[in-house]
């Protein structure tokens, strides 16, 4: 049985092998983007990908294939990422987008995190591992290595301070800053 078409031959070299299937991905590629600009493009990403990786092809095996493959994956993935994407060229959709103002958020973010930071750490760990990070108090309790009890106490103590460092009239003020005070 001879060597499998396409697989390195002992007297020419890795670089060599490649150089000489250029013409083939061109082709290949060609086939699949229908734009010489497109095809050069993808032609040269194999390229890049199959020299970037070249220590995971396996001497012996069909260099041809790897390199097709590599390709028509990278094909692949483009298209995909394509459809995701609005072309736009004269910016009249991106006109048409409008994000709501987030000044009073990042003030409001600002407030509780310097009122989290008035907290006695262990007090601010329970409120976050509860609150923010949505743990169950037992969860909570088996990180901090202590009773559930206890972080109940904590989680409580911490949402009244910070209830008071805050001037919130009641838990509904303190739950529009992240949901602290949504967990009881």
């Amino acid at each position: 049985m001879g060597p499998q078409e396409g697989a390195i031959s002992p007297t020419s070299s890795w670089r060599d092998q490649v150089v000489a299937l250029i013409p083939s991905l061109r082709a290949f590629a060609w086939s699949l983007s229908h734009n010489g600009s497109d095809a050069d493009d993808l032609v040269q990403d194999t390229l890049i990908k199959a020299w970037s990786n070249r220590d995971k092809f396996e001497i012996g095996t069909n260099l041809r294939a790897w390199l097709f493959t590599i390709l028509r994956n990278t094909y692949y993935t483009n298209v995909l990422r394509r459809r995701r994407e609005v072309r736009d060229e004269a910016g009249e959709y991106a006109a048409t987008l409008k994000a709501p103002a987030t000044q009073e958020w990042s003030v409001a973010m600002r407030s509780l995190q310097q009122a989290l930071q008035q907290l006695p750490a262990e007090h601010r760990e329970a409120l976050i591992l509860i609150g923010a990070a949505g743990l169950s108090y037992e969860e909570a309790a088996e990180i901090c290595g202590c009773a559930v009890g206890t972080i109940k106490s904590r989680v409580n103590r911490a949402r009244a301070r910070l209830l008071r460092i805050m001037d919130a009239d009641d838990a509904t003020d303190v739950m529009a800053f992240g949901g602290f005070a949504a967990q009881a």
